[in-house]
């Protein structure tokens, strides 16, 4: 199976993007670099709310995602709940690829520990949250980009390579 024929949705997570007071750059950033990639990706903004980012991840995983990459709300902010929106939605949480972000993101900017992203499946699909900074979605979206594929072919069934 090629990323080419598999649909992915980037779903950033922001209350001032969501509001039109801030341009969202990450969400679009990462589209780009996934379609770069093979995959078609769309882009949506919610607002930092977990139902709001649990029914975004969940209607995009409905429309055929195979891939969901959150960007933003992983943070130690009040209002960043991204990771909490994930609890009871994962229905496997994959804590290597959450862990491998932060490892390839601190190498460069040592706060990148502090993201509480995490990566799991969601009926089929692979959800991943990544920090809301376009270097968060510049370092992250390529150590996805190693398993996405083999993952989606994995949950089809696939035999391994």
């Amino acid at each position: 199976m090629t990323s080419s024929a598999l649909s992915a949705a980037v779903i950033t997570v922001s209350d001032r993007s969501a509001a039109g007071l801030r341009e969202d750059v990450s969400g679009p950033l990462a589209a780009e670099l996934l379609a770069a990639d093979g995959w078609s990706a769309t882009v949506r903004v919610v607002p930092d709310e977990v139902e709001a980012i649990a029914g975004a991840v969940r209607q995009v995983v409905t429309l055929g995602a195979r891939l969901v990459v959150t960007t933003g709300g992983t943070g130690l902010s009040p209002r960043d709940v991204t990771p909490e929106a994930m609890t009871g939605l994962l229905q496997r949480e994959i804590p290597g690829i959450a862990e491998e972000i932060r490892r390839v993101g601190t190498a460069g900017f040592p706060q990148a520990m502090l993201s509480r992203g995490r990566a799991g499946i969601v009926d089929g699909a692979l959800v991943v949250n990544l920090a809301g900074s376009p270097g968060a979605v510049r370092d992250g979206v390529p150590v996805v980009l190693q398993v996405a594929a083999h993952v989606a072919a994995q949950l089809d069934g696939s035999d391994h390579a």
